[in-house]
């Protein structure tokens, strides 16, 4: 089983996509925009990530971009309706490890997926974060804030190792749900909510300012000041 991202725009399309992957055993985290995938593919251990090149915001060129300028080294599937050849070697050449023209059959997509992964780079993941005072060992299963142990439960430790991973970055209430609770749907209860307001009351103990910033609208952001 592979942890795969799908960026892909086109909803019908990130649909058929996500639904058919997962009928292979697959776990997909599928996004429609730029911003979020790369917030999802720095943030993520994946396996294979499946990006469009026209997305909405950052395109796939700037993700892919971005991504190997942060040295992130997960196998990348370009999708593109630009099938020209100077189209391709440019996806190339940003650091797409293959590049797939639609309109395309999804047996050649799955299959292209399984051979990325086989070739895939080992990867090394942090097991040590840190940001705003708050230091988390994931070996360990410590958190610390300002030198203070902090006692976390299994989701609220998840919670802030999510919102740890993307530091800086706000981490929507949708992404928590796929990420720690593995939901791909919303379940309509203030789950997020619950689990969020437990990790704050732990970590604001005996502080003034609260470790965790709401982006109305948005989702969160730890703070990393």
């Amino acid at each position: 089983m592979l942890r795969i991202l799908l960026a892909e725009d086109d909803n019908q399309t990130c649909q058929f996509v996500a639904r058919g992957l997962r009928e292979e055993g697959h776990t997909v985290l599928a996004v429609t925009n730029g911003e979020d995938a790369l917030h999802l593919a720095l943030g993520e251990m994946l396996d294979v990530i499946v990006l469009d090149r026209m997305l909405p915001g950052l395109d796939g060129l700037q993700v892919l971009q971005r991504l190997r300028a942060g040295a992130v080294a997960t196998p990348v599937l370009l999708l593109t309706a630009l099938g020209r050849i100077e189209d391709r070697v440019q996806g190339l050449n940003a650091g797409a490890d293959d590049y797939l023209v639609k309109p395309f059959a999804f047996s050649e997509l799955a299959a292209r997926v399984q051979a990325l992964a086989r070739r895939r780079a080992p990867v090394t993941v942090a097991t040590h974060l840190q940001a705003g005072g708050i230091e988390m060992d994931l070996l360990r299963r410590e958190v610390r804030r300002e030198g203070r142990p902090v006692a976390l439960q299994p989701r609220e430790f998840r919670l802030l190792e999510e919102l740890l991973r993307n530091a800086g970055a706000v981490v929507t209430r949708t992404m928590l749900l796929e990420r720690v609770w593995d939901f791909h749907f919303d379940p309509q209860t203030k789950i997020v909510e619950t689990h969020m307001s437990r990790l704050r009351a732990k970590l604001n103990d005996g502080f003034a300012e609260d470790a965790i910033e709401t982006v109305r609208g948005a989702g969160y952001r730890i703070r990393t000041t």
